[in-house]
């Protein structure tokens, strides 16, 4: 296994770990819980971040930049009718 592979691995993981917290505070029912699962992924969320900016740095994860024209095509249908 190599350090990309790894990488996608980690980052994948802890995807998948920040949805488990989220729903956990979504679906908690006392503040102390969900204040438990809203701090674990608020860290989780920061290793993310940092798990995607390295692969980025090193050109394993590369993201492009949408056309204006898509955006704003998306920005006109969820547009509010007022």
């Amino acid at each position: 296994m190599d350090d990309k592979m790894i990488m996608e691995n980690l980052l994948n993981t802890t995807k998948g770990v920040c949805d488990l917290y989220m729903h956990g505070a979504i679906e908690s029912c006392t503040p102390n819980v969900r204040q438990a699962f809203t701090t674990a992924l608020n860290f989780e969320l920061g290793m993310q971040d940092e798990l995607y900016s390295e692969m980025q740095q090193k050109g394993w994860y590369a993201a492009e930049q949408a056309a204006p024209q898509r955006t704003e095509k998306i920005r006109q249908k969820f547009k509010p009718n007022c």
